[in-house]
């Protein structure tokens, strides 16, 4: 039977509102089956959608994430959204600055910092440079020469993240790809910006296979490239990145390596909605 559960929709990775990634967060998942867990996230028709859940392991809260097309086991700006909300409707964690997420993918630490929530990248699922036949089907509907691929690599850490690297941030903003070539990929493209800009990289990322055309702002895939930067010294103490322009965004996300070699992702978050939702 169908009864009233607090809702938030909140924006992630920008302090302009309605310029970042909203998320929609359902703050009382309990008892919801599967089924009707996805039929909300495709008629909310974002690319993602949280419930929150009571935690079965040592975390403060739980999270299950919905995209259109199906559960994913971690994903960035709702982890970010989701605790924002969690802590804003008197989530109480056990430290005070460091709040503990259960999520398919296992528990995810999310620090406070003057206002500013952080995820530390969660561990990769699978790294390496991509298969040569994967690869010329990204380019192909990527529209792009081999010349123009700096670098490639699996960035995954659970949703299936592939990238590229390009040599500028304009070749990234200048893509206009043919997503039917790859309807089951989740990939993403960086492009650098020249020195002294405000932002490090350009970033796009598009995930046709989980019914998400492209990401306004990606947490995971800022996540695991990250840490991909971060091995190959180019991460240096972290770096920032711009990403949603092509979509009239306006996505600022701050990457930034401890000593200890860990990576963090944060951004700004904001509630634009609040109220209650009939589920």
């Amino acid at each position: 039977m169908s009864r009233s559960r607090p809702f938030a929709q909140v924006d992630v990775f920008s302090s302009q509102p309605y310029r970042g990634n909203p998320v929609a967060v359902i703050l009382d998942g309990e008892d919801l089956a599967d089924e009707q867990m996805l039929e909300i996230a495709k008629w909310t028709n974002l690319s993602e959608t949280t419930f929150l859940l009571p935690p079965t392991t040592n975390a403060d809260y739980r999270v299950r994430i919905f995209t259109p097309g199906g559960e994913l086991p971690f994903a960035g700006h709702p982890t970010l959204g989701s605790c924002h909300a969690w802590l804003e409707n008197g989530g109480t964690p056990r430290d005070p600055a460091l709040i503990v997420q259960e999520c398919t993918a296992g528990l995810v630490q999310v620090r406070r910092d003057r206002g500013l929530l952080s995820f530390a990248a969660p561990p990769m699922l699978r790294t390496g440079e991509l298969e040569a036949d994967y690869l010329e089907r990204i380019k192909t509907a990527f529209g792009i020469t081999a010349e123009q691929v700096l670098a490639h690599q699996w960035v995954d850490n659970g949703p299936g993240w592939a990238v590229v690297r390009l040599a500028t941030a304009q070749e990234v903003l200048d893509l206009e790809p043919d997503l039917s070539l790859i309807p089951e990929a989740v990939v993403g493209a960086i492009g650098a910006y020249p020195q002294g800009a405000q932002h490090a990289f350009e970033m796009r990322t598009f995930a046709p296979g989980v019914g998400v055309a492209e990401d306004p702002v990606c947490g995971s895939m800022n996540a695991s490239v990250g840490q991909w930067l971060a091995s190959t010294g180019e991460a240096g103490s972290g770096y920032r990145v711009s990403q949603g322009a092509k979509l009239g965004r306006s996505g600022e996300i701050a990457i930034t390596a401890d000593s200890s070699g860990k990576v963090w992702v944060g951004g700004a978050t904001t509630t634009l909605f609040s109220g209650t939702a009939v589920a």
